[in-house]
């Protein structure tokens, strides 16, 4: 990716990269193609989408988690008559001014919501556990540099120990580090349940909401693989590497961990993606 005069690349920058990449390659992509199902034949795996639809002996499946966005049942949540959101629909912290707001969620989403929503509103951030933060010389690269040394050592490859901490422990931003320095970045643990107006705490107390931003991850995006019959209760696909075991016919690409370290990242997918490309070609060679 070419340089970028920020510390991160914007939104835009990440965009004209794949736009380019694309170009250089020429890759054939048909879109907009929204993928309706998958099912199997004796001979191939069968893809339906809007426009067309494509017999294939081989399928990877890569639609991530992005747009499935997961909010945990509470008891009593429809009673609520506030707003609910999850950090998948979030925009602005301009939306929430003046308003009484929980934040949910202990990772990096949940921390920079939190700093910006409470600079305008009344905000409380619920996490399930302590909110661990890295140190402010600590940027995002090092979770990459956790993620390669833990491949590193799946591969048998020799490396230098990780750098301490876990993959989840929350990155200090500049939105992060100026709430600290506000006294503001302190989390409590989760309310028990929803009434209309807000939500009670294990000791009793209830506090009224205007809204609740639920910043709980994301599942798999596998509704198109349903008729297949490989989704477990977990939401995911056993797989051998990427390769579903009991369709042999599909390989299943960046949805996190489970497909590949780190791969539900750019970074972090192209490893696992490399493989997968490599092992259908195996599979497909003239015998």
């Amino acid at each position: 990716m070419p340089p970028s005069g920020e510390a991160y690349p914007t939104r835009e920058e990440v965009v004209a990269y794949l736009a380019a990449y694309e170009a250089r390659y020429n890759l054939p992509v048909i879109r907009p193609a929204e993928v309706e199902l998958v099912h199997a034949e004796q001979d191939a795996l069968v893809v339906e989408t809007c426009p067309a639809t494509w017999r294939a002996r081989a399928v990877v499946s890569a639609t991530g988690t992005w747009r499935a966005p997961y909010r945990p049942p509470y008891p009593d949540q429809a009673r609520f008559e506030g707003m609910q959101i999850h950090s998948a629909q979030y925009r602005r912290p301009e939306e929430f001014a003046g308003q009484r707001v929980l934040v949910v969620g202990g990772g990096n989403s949940g921390a920079q919501i939190f700093a910006e929503v409470s600079q305008v509103a009344d905000t409380t951030w619920v996490t399930q556990e302590p909110p661990t933060f890295l140190p402010d010389e600590v940027d995002g690269r090092v979770l990459f540099e956790r993620a390669t040394a833990r491949w590193q050592a799946k591969q048998g490859i020799a490396a230098d120990a990780p750098p301490p901490g876990g993959l989840g422990d929350v990155v200090m931003v500049p939105p992060v580090k100026a709430a600290r320095d506000r006294g503001v970045l302190k989390a409590v643990r989760p309310f028990e349940r929803f009434t209309p107006r807000g939500v009670v705490w294990p000791d009793e107390r209830e506090t009224e909401v205007d809204a609740v931003i639920w910043c709980t991850g994301f599942r798999p995006a596998l509704q198109h693989l349903a008729a297949l019959g490989l989704v477990e209760p977990s939401g995911r696909v056993a797989v051998d590497g990427t390769r579903s075991i009991k369709e042999p016919r599909l390989w299943l690409v960046g949805y996190g961990e489970w497909t590949g370290f780190a791969s539900a990242t750019l970074t972090g997918v192209m490893r696992s993606a490399r493989d997968t490309a490599r092992e259908i070609a195996q599979v497909l060679a003239p015998a």
